[in-house]
């Protein structure tokens, strides 16, 4: 898999030629349900206003370096956007400098395999791409730290997709307090389990569903079931449960180390090779939210990247059992 570590400050050039470079992937995606299935720019713009209004500006700017394109602008809205299943896992090591760790379980051929450090809005943000605004994972300028995994349920509703979501919360929000407001109110298209941590240790996991009000709990963990297992087949499919208990044991039983911890993220049970069956895991990432820090970590591969040194640069890694 190549890997690319890329900034802007403001959105500019090379973001616009990693949109001309993507799209036409992003689009047939878009559009696997038909144009219809999908908001109209008027509805995508009127969300967009009503629910993160800071963000509206941004929006404006990144559909006119789009080129401006009607089907540009409402698949930049991330708003109802085609449905998608990802698994993942995630945790958050509360020793002396408290880091966040997280495996991201995917589709490698639907995936921007990016890092981007943006300075938007006079925020500095640094995470792992998706759809070219959003993110999966990131941290901001502020020492705020958020990640995703998969909520483990079929249900599809009105809403943003949540990479735009995360995007949004580290534009607007410095503390773990301020994100979980953000989380129970931006409506979400599936059911994801958000987890964010601050600067001072502050932590929390936002529930979201798109078919009743987030559940903010106090959570370390977060796999791919919400407060029970709804969907059978996907938790026996991705070991939810189980991944979910092997990470408690780790913190709670055998209070392992930080770097044991994290190597625990590379290995099974937490770390898949299930790509024929649709997604394994892409990547480790830690996030060091008071150091402004992350890392990507593959087997044998560490990349460092910090947001006030961040270097630009690509890296060919091995992910076993990818295609």
């Amino acid at each position: 898999m190549y890997w690319r570590a890329m900034s802007e400050d403001t959105p500019g050039p090379k973001w616009a030629g990693l949109f001309a470079a993507y799209w036409p992937d992003y689009h047939a995606w878009w559009l696997k349900e038909g144009e219809a299935a999908r908001p109209t720019y008027a509805q995508c713009r009127r969300a967009l206003v009503k629910h993160m209004p800071e963000m509206a500006p941004l929006y404006d700017e990144l559909c006119t370096l789009a080129g401006g394109s009607d089907h540009a602008a409402r698949f930049l809205s991330f708003y109802c956007p085609p449905p998608y299943l990802s698994a993942c896992s995630q945790a958050i090591w509360a020793g002396k400098e408290p880091v966040m760790v997280r495996n991201y379980d995917y589709n490698p051929n639907a995936f921007d395999a990016m890092v981007l450090r943006t300075h938007w809005q006079g925020r500095q943000v640094m995470g792992t791409s998706d759809g070219l605004w959003g993110l999966v994972d990131g941290v901001n300028d502020a020492g705020l730290s958020i990640s995703l995994t998969f909520g483990g349920r079929r249900v599809v509703g009105e809403g943003f997709g949540v990479p735009l979501i995360l995007r949004y919360v580290l534009q607007t929000c410095e503390t773990a307090q301020e994100a979980g407001e953000v989380l129970s109110r931006v409506p979400t298209h599936m059911s994801y389990n958000v987890t964010v941590l601050d600067r001072k240790r502050n932590y929390l996991t936002a529930m979201m569903a798109p078919d009743r009000p987030a559940v903010i709990t106090r959570a370390a963990v977060a796999t791919n079931h919400q407060e029970s297992v709804e969907w059978i087949s996907h938790a026996r499919f991705t070991a939810t449960v189980e991944r979910e208990r092997y990470l408690l044991q780790r913190l709670r039983l055998h209070r392992d180390p930080e770097e044991k911890f994290i190597g625990a993220f590379l290995k099974p049970p937490l770390y898949s090779t299930a790509f024929n069956a649709g997604f394994g895991t892409l990547y480790t990432a830690v996030y060091r939210p008071r150091k402004r820090q992350m890392e990507l970590r593959w087997p044998g591969t560490t990349w460092a990247l910090s947001l006030s040194d961040f270097t630009e640069g690509a890296r060919q890694v091995l992910v076993p059992g990818a295609a």
